[in-house]
């Protein structure tokens, strides 16, 4: 049984070994990439941006819609009849009754005069969403570096953990060959050996995790890079962010003038408003100039000379004032005074979601910040105790499982180490994000 637990460790550490030359053969002849590349990567290729701006733009064309009324509307009409003779219109709406064979063709303009504001506030309202537009497209953009920024320390971390796992694997391999040799000169037991053998299948299985724990890592970033298919990689190490500041204050008020989520919901607030006034006008008059002019060249007529002229103009100005409607105006108004404030209460709420948001990231960051210094003095006096574990061991003065023991606190503090490092730099970019600064 012995014998097969060993044969299996030695499979375990070939397949380790054979899988580290192929990750380095892979790593030669990967491409450097730094932060500042993958974030300019993701810009250009993301579809998330590019939705984004789509949408942006297409909020600028509302506004034109809107403005579309300042401008005069010109349409040609040509029209043929025929019809009995000295028939009339005896159905529908009021109108000339008379029908008569003709053809004409001509040309109609009409020009608003005047509204008295309900045009220039519905062009007023749209331009404010063509800016909380935008402002959404900004913020996709920050959810897209934040991503790349926590896909891309995530790989890092999972190389620097591989790292470590490589160097458990050798060194209780290191361990397993000692006390091998020990047990066959009669100076161990079997059960020492037992232990190490279950080590190393240990350090071999945290191996075998770390590597795919890097493919997923990979996967995830060229997923937050806008790429199909992960491409090979190598990473720039970052240097260690400055302290987050001694509050949170400060953060908080810069986070209200630069998150685009706030600049947004304010924008929509503005816009709710201007509509909102815009509804209200419905109950003002409208002026609006119509000119008409045009040929008919042909006219049926009984009798001779024709005393249809052959060709017309007119004009004309419509004043139109709303009198009542079932109370229309009344209730679109107040529908729309309600979802202004609706508005505001949105923007109120971003605000303090913003604001928790930040004092949040902050509090995550200084707390994995002070983890660092913490876990590094962990890590040196784990490496010290296993140094002592391992002369203690090798003298006959304890057993393996105080060895086990120690080895097993040296791997776990390396891991601590690891996250500390990248949970602070992950932690930092939330932060930056929260803020507004993450560009």
């Amino acid at each position: 049984m012995t014998q097969k637990f060993i044969a299996l460790v030695a499979v375990l550490t070939l397949s380790s070994a054979l899988s580290d030359l192929n990750a380095q053969s892979g790593a030669q002849t990967a491409t450097p990439l730094t932060l500042q590349q993958a974030e300019q990567i993701a810009m250009k290729n993301h579809p998330r941006v590019f939705a984004a701006q789509y949408n942006a733009l297409a909020a600028t064309q509302v506004v034109r819609e809107a403005r579309s009324s300042y401008f005069p509307t010109l349409q040609a009409d040509v029209t043929g009849s025929v019809a009995d003779h000295n028939t009339r219109l005896g159905a529908g709406y009021l109108s000339s009754s008379q029908l008569f064979n003709r053809f004409g063709q001509g040309i109609s303009l009409d020009q608003l005069i005047t509204d008295f504001g309900r045009t220039s506030n519905l062009v007023a309202s749209s331009r404010f969403q063509a800016q909380a537009a935008s402002d959404d497209a900004q913020a996709t953009r920050y959810d897209v570096l934040l991503a790349v920024n926590q896909s891309y320390f995530e790989v890092l971390r999972s190389q620097a953990l591989l790292k470590v796992a490589q160097t458990t694997v050798s060194e209780r391999q290191v361990v397993l060959d000692q006390v091998s040799a020990m047990v066959q000169n009669k100076l161990k037991s079997e059960l020492d050996l037992s232990f190490a053998q279950v080590n190393l299948a240990q350090a071999n299985l945290f191996q075998i995790r770390a590597q795919n724990n890097i493919k997923i890592a990979q996967a995830e970033l060229a997923r937050a890079m806008g790429q199909q298919n992960p491409e090979a990689y190598t990473l720039a190490e970052q240097p260690l962010p400055s302290p987050p500041p001694e509050t949170a204050d400060p953060l908080v008020a810069q986070a209200m003038q630069n998150r685009p989520e706030i600049l947004s919901a304010q924008a929509s607030r503005d816009s709710a408003y201007k509509f909102q006034r815009a509804e209200r006008d419905l109950s003002l008059p409208t002026v609006v100039a119509e000119g008409d002019a045009g040929v008919i060249p042909l006219v049926a007529q009984l009798t001779l000379p024709r005393l249809i002229p052959d060709h017309y103009e007119a004009a004309a100005v419509n004043i139109q004032v709303p009198i009542f409607n079932g109370h229309l105006f009344a209730a679109r108004r107040q529908a729309a005074l309600m979802r202004a404030r609706a508005a505001d209460e949105g923007l109120r709420d971003t605000q303090g979601r913003v604001a928790r948001d930040v004092r949040t990231a902050w509090a995550n960051a200084v707390t994995n910040y002070q983890q660092i210094d913490v876990a590094t003095k962990l890590l040196n006096q784990a490496k010290l105790a296993l140094a002592l574990a391992q002369g203690r061991y090798n003298l006959g003065l304890s057993s393996i499982v105080e060895l086990s023991q120690a080895q097993l606190n040296e791997t776990e503090a390396e891991i601590q180490e690891v996250n500390a490092r990248y949970d602070f730099e992950n932690q930092n970019a939330v932060l930056q994000y929260q803020v507004g600064l993450l560009r």
